[in-house]
């Protein structure tokens, strides 16, 4: 990135936020504070071990630093601002989880575009919303856009604000699926068999909620498909499966014809074959179903994590701070696109052409001088895809 275009971006962010509103976020005194400056050359310098005392009042600071990064700590301490993490003495942290579309399994790098990649990441996100707030029962959630590639979810319960790593280990190994096994989805109950002396054991697949209720929807989706072909399309279709073949799929399909209602129910060994076809769904519903965060940032009881309402650096769009009910309307490519950018164009030299969406419009770059709204302009130079014209 060119000096002119450095100086042009810090200008207008320091635009931006004069006109910003900040919200910090709780405990913001008790909080690590760091930035990255607009600095010269590919290395990024991260200015960080900063109190709130140190910088001042949040949106002077902003506006005087115009930073191209701002971020604060999800742990809270003693002494945010002492130089070292033993020095700071830690209390307590948010429950901090980070979704980032460049790692979803379901973006196809190269293929998809910035907008199918920010889609595919909120469908992540709503399901990593359905595991924290049904799995687990969490009341206190603040999700945000994060101006780039993804959304964060910040926890702040009190019961797991104080929870060590190897505890937050536990919360993302849930989330993720990781080393689920099939028999702790079973309830065993002992029922007195009619006419037996000796009783026998039950067992049903739990449905009323987590992976057991994800793995019984996959299933019966298929028994549903199952039972709605001809016999012989359905055999075929059982036989598919490794391990399944022409007696076993025969049997298979009896079973599911004959214990619809119990199967329903979650009696899902009303048959050795349908069991393990139970199985082989819940390993389906950890592939489908797991929310794919970036383990290591929920882990993290030291993690910095980019402030909402600030700019992000690497694209000039803004962090957003969304209501839950927010979320299904919320369009990134045009919703954090700041104000203080809208209205007016300005020309940049593009380096990288191509096709952009922003704004509720696509546009068609072309490489070389060219006039482009300035939203548009301040995306491809964050990027690095374009300078400042030369005056």
């Amino acid at each position: 990135m060119e000096e002119r275009t450095r100086a042009y971006l810090r200008g207008r962010f320091r635009d931006h936020y004069r006109r910003t509103a900040i919200t910090p976020p709780p405990a913001a005194n008790e909080r690590e504070w760091g930035y990255i400056p607009w600095t010269e050359g590919p290395d990024t310098t991260m200015v960080r071990h900063r109190s709130l005392l140190e910088l001042g009042d949040l949106e002077e600071f902003l506006v005087r630093k115009r930073p191209q990064h701002v971020y604060f700590s999800a742990g809270r301490f003693r002494d945010p601002g002492a130089s070292s993490m033993h020095e700071k003495d830690w209390q307590s942290a948010d429950l901090v989880f980070d979704l980032d579309a460049d790692h979803l399994p379901s973006v196809t790098l190269g293929e998809d575009s910035y907008g199918e990649m920010l889609a595919k990441c909120k469908d992540a996100l709503l399901r990593l919303l359905e595991f924290l707030e049904d799995d687990f029962g969490f009341e206190d959630l603040e999700i945000v856009f994060s101006g780039g590639r993804g959304y964060h979810v910040h926890v702040r319960d009190e019961n797991v604000l104080h929870l060590e790593r190897e505890h937050r280990r536990e919360i993302v190994d849930y989330v993720r699926g990781i080393g689920m096994d099939f028999d702790e989805l079973i309830e065993t109950e002992t029922v007195a068999g009619l006419g037996r002396k000796t009783p026998t054991e039950r067992r049903t697949l739990q449905i009323d909620g987590g992976w057991g209720a994800r793995t019984h929807a996959h299933l019966m989706a298929f028994i549903d498909e199952l039972l709605e072909l001809e016999e012989a399309a359905a055999l075929d279709r059982l036989q598919e499966f490794d391990g399944i073949g022409e007696g076993k799929a025969q049997a298979t399909l009896n079973a599911a014809r004959n214990n619809r209602e119990q199967l329903e129910a979650g009696n899902v060994t009303v048959h050795t074959a349908v069991a393990q076809l139970a199985e082989r769904f819940a390993d389906q519903a950890i592939e489908r179903d797991n929310a794919p965060i970036d383990e290591p940032v929920t882990t993290d009881t030291n993690r910095l994590i980019r402030l909402p309402g600030s700019l992000h650096g690497g694209s000039g769009l803004k962090t957003v701070r969304l209501e839950r009910d927010e979320l299904a309307a919320f369009d990134p490519l045009d919703d954090a696109v700041p104000e203080t950018f809208r209205g007016h164009e300005i020309t940049v030299t593009v380096t990288e052409p191509g096709e952009i969406e922003l704004g509720g419009d696509s546009f068609t770059v072309s490489e070389g001088d060219q006039s482009l709204p300035e939203y548009v302009a301040v995306f491809l130079m964050a990027r690095g895809s374009a300078e400042k014209e030369k005056e």
